[in-house]
């Protein structure tokens, strides 16, 4: 039997008995209850009938949660795998998923949307001075402004008080199994009214050190003179290592620069002025995977021939207004600017070797990229929310999103015979610049009705228009193109579609602490031109009928990819039972999803791509639960379970070299069938965790154990004939002891306790291992768990 869709609505709000202190009850409502506005009213999590998660402020300073990537410990129907700090990651909803994993993550991902406040912004900000986190599970376009096919995270700040002097200090320093280094964090909180009751102004800034633990011991002494390999592509010796080859260590550090600035005008309560501006800054020099066993290199080593920096940054700007008009409606009108950069080097040696263009017959060949990325992005939203009682409740919003997004990239081959110093002193390879820019316009609402006070009914649509331009160029300069690929012919396209999306829901309150809801919805995500210049007319379909020189394009199939869509059905039960000793959640979900959004590569110069690959289904249920059976004691989990496969066979859409071929392989593209395990996220996944507070002296000790268990997930569609790998389940364990008194913490702690050293995602497939001409490929990697580690922390607030 078919299970039907939902996300699990499971508020980590019931984990801890005091995490949601900072909230201020409803009436009614008891003490531990959060208020969340998902549906853009304060409403309790048990009288919110969507599929929503919410953690406190507490539960993030408890459970050591700085960022996005520590989210899905504590949120059913998420994955997220930690590949480092190089980027806001790969985040998976629901099993929405059709790319391989990586080690890299990513940074930029419309399948859903990540809000700071009322900003959409997809970037990891720290979690600092934020009152909670909430999650919503499944499309939410007839509510925000940013359509999503997923769902959507929101970083909810705390905003300035215009009533009094507030702040906060907070310091943790910390030790890594596999660093030399000593990790350390610093942040703090003010609150300053400069008019009493009409303006105040609120800071939250704080500097991060995450210690690296990947070394990398096979960095190339002088690219191009010396040999990677000195020794051939088994061993090396000390004295060929000496002559060629150099080791740094504990490259994969983070260090992140982070501050939100807000300011407040006010006449009262009914009308709002918010400004607000944040930055943040993250650097590292290196990826967090190892290179599973290349030249004889360990668990925590990579076996790159250059440091991989990666500098990255965002800049927002933000105007929000908020008025009540005459008690009949709220109005909320946002503006915004946002700026992402990102500039990063890594090695390319493998992927040339991969092209088998003929560069490893010098032996000291080696090369990498520069990528410099930079996205714009403006937005607008007004929404009215009704505020005038009775049993008719909506939301009508509008909305509008330009985003432009630019893109230069080069390759470069330093002191390879086959350059011209004289005419390319760079030694590039290859070059390449994009363009692109997409507008987006919306109108949504939703409107519910209280049929009787057990009973309600919503209704909601979304009208969208998007138009898309893409432009660039590449050039091959070691083939005697121009260096700057803008002064060749610019290729790319234009695309644009609308339509509708909609949502119906439904819930019935059973008694005051039982409620059962349901949803169906759609959702939707933007398609567009690739930014790969069209082929020529006369170049074959089939690669092996081709006979001209190296070339880089795009065929006709491959020059555009289409919207994807989801059709979502869920239904789900909550209930607080036993005087509230007992909390539980649980739903079923089924997801349809049709015209899959999947990243390939072209037939001629394996260059990035997206293409649409068929049809697919996630279905599965999800589960959470608090026991209080005295009051100092809290017992809570959760689980999940999603079964997320392809629905139909789709030719030709996985890319890999074939074992048959002369190098050890040819590159082939291989069917995607109808069965296939989407890739990234765990069919079981889970949480159990105790916390114990009993009073002390003049505070209270608080005791904390949680185990985390992340079940397999597969690399790739179809991984076993793809050469993809299922990578092993982990369980790992967190800890920490706390005394709180007055406004003051001080805790020790410790994550991954028994060191687990377990794969958390992998990078290329297996097909690109082995030998080209006697050079041992480095392609294929593997990301470690973060080891083991052990701190202290304090916080003081006042």
């Amino acid at each position: 039997m078919r299970l039907l869709s939902a996300t699990i609505i499971s508020s980590t709000m019931l984990a801890m008995p005091a995490m949601a202190q900072s909230e201020e009850s409803e009436e009614g409502a008891s003490g531990n209850t959060i208020l969340v506005t998902a549906t853009r009213r304060a409403t309790t999590i048990m009288d919110t009938p969507i599929n929503i998660t919410a953690v406190s402020a507490e539960e993030l300073q408890r459970q050591r949660i700085d960022d996005i990537r520590d989210i899905a410990d504590f949120t059913p129907g998420v994955t997220i795998s930690d590949t480092g700090g190089g980027t806001t990651g790969d985040i998976v909803l629901r099993g929405l998923n059709a790319t391989d994993v990586d080690d890299f993550g990513s940074n930029f991902d419309d399948a859903l949307g990540i809000y700071l406040g009322e900003v959409p912004l997809y970037y990891d900000f720290k979690l600092i001075d934020i009152e909670r986190v909430e999650t919503l599970l499944g499309p939410q376009g007839t509510l925000y402004g940013l359509g999503t096919l997923a769902g959507a995270i929101r970083y909810i700040p705390n905003r300035p008080d215009p009533t009094a002097i507030e702040g906060s200090f907070h310091a943790r320093g910390y030790a890594k199994s596999e660093s030399d280094d000593f990790g350390y964090q610093v942040d703090g909180v003010i609150n300053l009214p400069i008019v009493r009751d009409h303006i105040a102004f609120r800071s939250a800034t704080g500097y991060y050190f995450d210690p690296g633990y990947i070394d990398y011991p096979l960095l190339v002494q002088e690219p191009g003179i010396s040999n990677p390999q000195p020794d051939g592509p088994d061993s090396i010796t000390q004295a060929g290592y000496d002559a060629n080859l150099f080791e740094a260590e504990d490259l994969n550090f983070e260090r992140t620069f982070t501050s939100r600035n807000q300011l407040l005008f006010q006449t009262d309560d009914n009308l709002q002025l918010l400004l607000t501006y944040a930055y943040q800054q993250t650097k590292t020099d290196g990826a967090s995977s190892n290179s599973a066993g290349v030249l004889g290199t360990g668990v925590y080593e990579n076996a790159s021939r250059f440091e991989e920096p990666v500098d990255r940054h965002a800049h927002l700007a933000s105007a929000q207004i908020n008025a009540n008009i005459a008690d009949i409606v709220d109005v909320v009108a946002t503006g915004a600017y946002t700026e992402t950069k990102f500039d990063a080097l890594g090695d390319v040696t493998d992927l040339l070797l991969d092209l088998d263009y003929g560069y490893e017959l010098y032996p000291g060949f080696a090369g990498f990229f520069q990528s410099d990325q930079k996205r714009k992005q403006k937005n607008a939203e007004i929404r009215f929310v009704s505020s005038h009682g009775g049993p008719l409740s909506w939301v009508l919003g509008g909305f509008y999103n330009e985003n432009k997004f630019n893109s230069d990239y080069a390759e470069r081959l330093p002191n390879h015979p086959w350059g011209d110093p004289a005419t390319n002193p760079e030694f590039l390879e290859y070059v390449s610049y994009v363009e692109s820019e997409v507008k987006e316009k919306a109108v949504f609402g939703e409107a519910t009705f209280q049929i009787i006070p057990q009973w309600q009914v919503t209704a909601g649509a979304r009208y969208f228009d998007y138009t898309s331009t893409i432009a660039g160029a590449a050039a091959l300069p070691f083939l005697g193109d121009p260096l700057d690929p803008r002064e060749l012919d610019v290729n790319g396209g234009d695309d644009g579609q609308d339509g509708w999306v909609w949502k119906f829901n439904t819930s019935f309150d059973i008694t005051p602490d039982i409620m059962i809801y349901g949803t169906y919805s759609k959702g939707y995500r933007l398609g567009g031109p690739n930014r790969v210049a069209p082929c020529p007319p006369d170049i074959p379909v089939d690669p092996t009928e081709y006979t001209g020189d190296q070339i880089i394009c795009a065929l006709p199939n491959e020059e555009q990819y289409g919207p994807d869509t989801t059709k979502n059905l869920e239904l789900g039960i909550r209930a607080q039972l036993f005087d509230d000793i007992l909390s539980l959640n649980f739903n079923v979900f089924q997801i349809k999803w049709d015209g899959i959004q999947v990243n390939s590569a072209t037939t001629y110069g394996v260059t990035g791509i997206t293409v649409n690959g068929g049809t697919g289904e996630s279905e599965g249920f999800e589960t959470s639960f608090v026991i209080r059976p005295v009051p100092q004691l809290t017992i809570r989990g959760t689980y999940s379970y999603l079964d997320a496969k392809l629905t139909q066979d789709v030719p030709g859409l996985i890319s890999v070299n074939d074992p048959a071929g002369t190098y050890p392989s040819a590159p082939i593209s291989i069917d995607a069938l109808d069965g296939d395990r989407l890739p990234g996220s765990a069919k079981n996944s889970g949480s159990l965790g105790v916390t114990y507070v009993t009073p002390m002296a003049d505070g209270e000790l608080i005791a904390n154990w949680t185990a985390v268990y992340r079940g397999n997930v597969v690399s790739r569609l179809g991984y076993e004939r793809a050469f993809g790998d299922l990578i092993p389940s982990f369980t790992t364990h967190r800890a920490s002891v706390a005394y709180e008194w007055d406004n003051y913490t001080i805790s020790l702690w410790a994550n991954n306790i028994f060191n687990n050293d377990a794969i958390v995602s992998v990078t290329n497939d297996r097909s690109r291992t082995g030998l080209n001409d006697g050079v041992v490929l480095r392609y294929y990697r593997q990301v470690p768990l973060n080891p083991r580690t052990v701190g202290v922390e304090g916080r003081v607030s006042f």
